[in-house]
């Protein structure tokens, strides 16, 4: 039996190659998420890690489409800001380069839903 190389194979894809939060990045998200289930305004959520960006999505519902986006983009440190905070509808909702400033804007809305 002849084994013969395969030629024109895409590189295997490294775990170097994406984008992922870092333990403390998620303790503040996590700590946040919690607080927003105890309310019993957000029921899941998921995590992605990309080439370019990290994505921490909320859902209110398992179903539906994500509430709001938590995303780390380490390209726009230096011209916009690595953290932003997306709504539904894809508008940003803050945007800054330390994350737990940026978290305020979905703190706020805990402030209302405990009213």
């Amino acid at each position: 039996m002849t084994f013969h190389p395969v030629k024109n194979m895409p590189p295997r894809k490294q775990i170097g190659d994406t984008v992922n939060f870092h333990r403390t990045e998620l303790m503040p998200i996590m700590s946040l998420y919690g607080r927003m289930v105890a309310a019993g305004e957000w029921r899941d959520y998921g995590i992605s890690g990309l080439r370019e960006v990290a994505v921490f999505s909320i859902f209110r519902h398992t179903a539906e489409h994500a509430m709001y986006r938590i995303e780390k983009r380490p390209k726009l440190a230096a011209k916009q800001a690595m953290y932003s905070v997306v709504g539904m509808d894809g508008q940003i909702l803050k945007r800054g380069s330390d994350l737990k400033s940026v978290l305020r804007v979905l703190e706020r809305k805990l402030i209302r839903a405990v009213k």
